[in-house]
């Protein structure tokens, strides 16, 4: 392989990361290496738990300060956001605490963001628009799935777009990821399966990303495609996720389950934040916003039609991730074996087989392709060329349930 071809290496991560039972113990440490004043941004259903009150007594006792913003909405509008980067700013935080699914994380990030840098937020849509250090966020997911704990993302609904959209800078990654699979034990079924089938599809776009040329005398763009470091991440992830993603939906209070699926988001968060998402992305945004279903669900769904499509480039890959899948040997596995292995994931977890499931019309996919074709970032992660002809082929077999 030229050189000219040869993937880069590169990751961004927090300083910290912390995985295990347990793990939330370590907070007091680690929030008070950025100050006394915390910021805590968490989910409104944590209000009134042993989880939030715990926490905040374990905070206090050590003398921080802490200001509890559990105003956080779900697609996350940026009015919202606004209003509470002004709760924040009042507070005059030093560090901002995240707890909460990736609606939280990602709205912990925007604060933060806001905190330090003046509106409107606007100005900071797309990659590498934030100018500089954000106020620090410690992240402590509630779910395993978006990985948001060590991605540079955030993701936001304005009412001016039609889409939501993202803000992508290495200054938005959290400094410090702690990953207590004890916080996920009480994530009901549906929100444990859509989230951990999206990590799934974070592991196998990863891995499926197409070669950039990098430019190493210029800024780097946020997300590299193909990525060397990247690369045993997602495998990783997929050895978690595949034997364990079924049990943690069926057997809840399985603590084996509940680590191995959390340790696999974490892995594919860290693999797709320096890699990229691609096919599946760009067609759910639209998706989602046509049937205000779950982010996850729609991936998920996505994700069969997708390895369809990509295998002409991508076959020995998608074998790759099979083998992890499935703890077998590479020479038992292949692409066509691996895609059956993922619609039977999604059928036993309660993923929709077709887009009709999900409400979505024939007569709707060439806007749903329209759509899609505006999230040129994600596309060009893709490792083919993303025509229209090629989206609307994928989304086609999708609505009726067909492989290609």
């Amino acid at each position: 392989m030229p050189d000219s071809l040869s993937p880069v290496g590169t990751l961004r991560l927090p300083a910290r990361v912390h995985v295990g039972y347990g793990a939330r113990h370590q907070l007091p440490e680690v929030l008070a290496l950025h100050g006394r004043r915390v910021l805590a941004v968490v989910d409104p259903f944590l209000l009134g738990t042993p989880v939030l009150t715990e926490t905040v007594d374990r905070l206090t006792a050590v003398g921080l300060e802490l200001h509890v913003h559990a105003d956080v909405t779900p697609e996350l509008p940026v009015d919202s956001l606004v209003a509470g980067a002004e709760v924040a700013r009042g507070f005059g935080a030093d560090v901002v605490l995240a707890i909460g699914g990736g609606s939280a994380l990602d709205a912990a990030k925007v604060l933060a963001l806001l905190c330090t840098h003046e509106g409107p937020l606007s100005r900071y849509y797309g990659e590498n628009q934030v100018p500089g250090p954000v106020l620090p966020v410690v992240a402590v997911p509630t779910t395993a799935g978006t990985g948001s704990e060590v991605t540079p993302v955030a993701v936001v609904s304005d009412p001016d777009r039609e889409l939501k959209v993202g803000i992508s800078s290495p200054f938005l990654v959290p400094v410090a990821a702690v990953v207590d699979p004890e916080l996920t034990l009480g994530a009901p079924a549906p929100v444990t399966a859509f989230s951990g089938i999206d990590a799934l599809v974070h592991a196998v776009e990863s891995y499926t990303a197409r070669f950039l040329e990098v430019d190493w005398t210029s800024p780097l763009p946020v997300f590299t495609g193909r990525n060397a470091l990247a690369e045993p991440l997602s495998l990783q992830a997929a050895a978690h996720l595949g034997p364990w993603l079924p049990v943690a939906v069926a057997q809840p209070g399985n603590r084996v389950a509940r680590e191995e699926v959390a340790r696999g988001a974490l892995l594919a968060g860290v693999a797709f934040g320096s890699t990229g998402t691609h096919l599946c992305h760009a067609l759910q945004y639209p998706i989602g916003a046509m049937t205000k279903t779950p982010h996850g669900l729609g991936t998920g769904l996505l994700l069969p039609y997708v390895m369809d499509a990509v295998r002409p480039v991508a076959a020995d890959r998608l074998a790759a991730l099979g083998a992890a899948l499935e703890g077998i040997a590479p020479a038992e596995s292949s692409a066509e074996r691996t895609r059956a292995r993922v619609a039977e994931m999604n059928a036993a977890i309660g993923v929709p087989a077709d887009l009709a499931a999900i409400g979505i019309t024939r007569d709707q996919l060439p806007r749903i392709v329209e759509l899609g074709l505006r999230s040129a970032r994600l596309l060009a992660i893709a490792p083919v060329d993303p025509t229209p002809e090629l989206l609307l082929d994928v989304l086609e077999h999708a609505y009726a349930g067909s492989a290609s």
